[in-house]
């Protein structure tokens, strides 16, 4: 049979995914990229915020659609979705063949194979595991997932609620894990975790980022190597100097601060000052020439008020990030931020997004246009529709989030490979480039 698969959410639930695809992999199903081939179907969905959930809601109706219209026999849902909210979707979406919850995943082949074949599953039988994972992002770049869960227990967050208490996973199991992938030719990997920077703490009594990020650049194969969701009180100046003394360390710290406001970050049970975040961004450009900053926000937060809010768009003017994502804050069932008081009105929350966004938006584009003239290393990764131009990323770009390059196609067969460019203008978000010798 054939299965085809749509996976919403963070990288770290593409993780998920690729294991799953390896499990059906492993029965010989054939794994097809489009669903509308698919007899089976399945989708890993996210409930983090409420605009993710409704986006699962409605990919989960629209691919119901193929069991009438299609060859679709079986469509499976799983993820944090279903983690979250099962009984209610058994009772909303009787299209749906088999949920599979997040606590159920050390029995997924089982639930699959008794799905499929009407018959009850007696072990041994596969299930997830990292070593069977087949990689969907390309013949380059792998996401190497450090940890699963969550401790920190923000107020608005209700990831701890879904997917646990952080659990790292062991240091020679994710060492080995990537070494695997440099022999089958990765040559840029992600580290991922809910908060990077507390890898460690809870097997080994302390944080290990920087340890195993020096040990994965012993690895010759390796390229380009990052972590994402960097909290910042766990930041150390470790970590730092590991970061810029690497050369296969892109200089690039993804920093989730949140608010700068010290009655909001409290509220939020953030365990960063206002004080510290400020003093962190100035150490990591003082310290490394170039450095890539990304911050997310929330806007909107119960009990912000225009002073707090101002002190974050200040802040916004004069940390001048590179990369900066927005949220209105959304409440979120059973987190201990959806019982505070003083709930933002809606109107309020989208004036100070809008507010912030095009603050973001002028500093994105100065800082953009301060690019041109710079010559960077290129990952090749696609071509546009028009054949015209290549589209790659440098170390200051992460895949799907981030902008892109666009380079002039003057050679063929240059996807997945590193080319020199000379930056010339910018485009939105983008670069445009043009390819120069070494």
């Amino acid at each position: 049979m054939k299965v085809g698969f749509v996976s919403l959410g963070c990288s770290k639930n593409l993780v998920d995914t690729e294991m799953t695809i390896g499990i059906f992999k492993q029965y010989k199903y054939e794994i097809v990229n489009n669903v509308e081939d698919s007899e089976i179907i399945v989708i890993n969905t996210c409930g983090f915020i409420e605009s993710a959930k409704q986006e699962a809601i409605n990919t989960i109706l629209e691919m119901a659609k193929y069991k009438e219209t299609g060859k679709c026999k079986y469509l499976i849902v799983m993820g944090c979705l279903v983690e979250r909210y099962l009984n209610k979707l058994k009772k909303l979406l009787p299209e749906v063949d088999l949920f599979i919850p997040i606590k159920e995943y050390a029995n997924i082949g089982i639930k699959i194979q008794e799905l499929i074949t009407n018959k009850k599953q007696s072990l041994p039988i596969c299930n997830l595991e990292y070593s069977n994972r087949v990689i969907s992002t390309g013949n380059t770049t792998a996401y190497l997932k450090i940890a699963e869960g969550c401790s920190n227990r923000c107020t608005y967050c209700a990831i701890p609620y879904i997917r646990g208490n952080y659990i790292s996973r062991e240091f020679e199991d994710i060492v080995a894990e990537a070494k695997e992938l440099a022999k089958k030719g990765y040559k840029e990997i992600i580290l991922i975790a809910q908060d990077t920077t507390k890898y460690g703490l809870d097997i080994y009594g302390k944080m290990r980022l920087a340890e195993l990020l020096e040990t994965l650049c012993k690895i010759k194969e390796f390229k380009w190597i990052r972590f994402l969701y960097a909290y910042p009180e766990s930041i150390t100046d470790e970590l730092i100097q590991v970061v810029k003394n690497n050369d296969k360390i892109c200089k690039y710290f993804d920093i989730p601060i949140q608010h700068i406001s010290d009655g909001v970050l409290k509220r939020m049970n953030r365990k960063s000052t206002s004080k510290q975040i400020e003093e962190l961004v100035v150490k990591i450009k003082n310290e490394i020439p170039n450095v890539v900053l990304r911050t997310s926000l929330i806007v909107g937060f119960p009990g912000e008020s225009e002073e707090d809010f101002n002190k974050l768009y200040d802040f916004v003017g004069k940390a001048y990030f590179d990369k900066l994502g927005v949220f209105k804050y959304s409440k979120e069932d059973g987190t201990p931020a959806s019982r505070l008081k003083e709930q933002v009105h809606y109107k309020t929350k989208e004036v100070r997004y809008k507010k912030i966004m095009e603050l973001a938006q002028k500093i994105s584009k100065e800082k953009l246009e301060e690019k041109i003239g710079n010559k960077y290393e290129v990952l090749i990764e696609n071509s546009t529709f028009d054949n015209r131009y290549y589209v790659g990323r440098s170390y200051m770009d992460i895949p799907d989030t981030d902008g892109l390059v666009f380079i002039p196609k003057e050679k063929e067969n240059l996807i997945d490979t590193w080319i020199n460019c000379e930056i010339d203008k910018v485009k939105n978000y983008d670069l445009v480039g043009c390819e120069i010798g070494k």
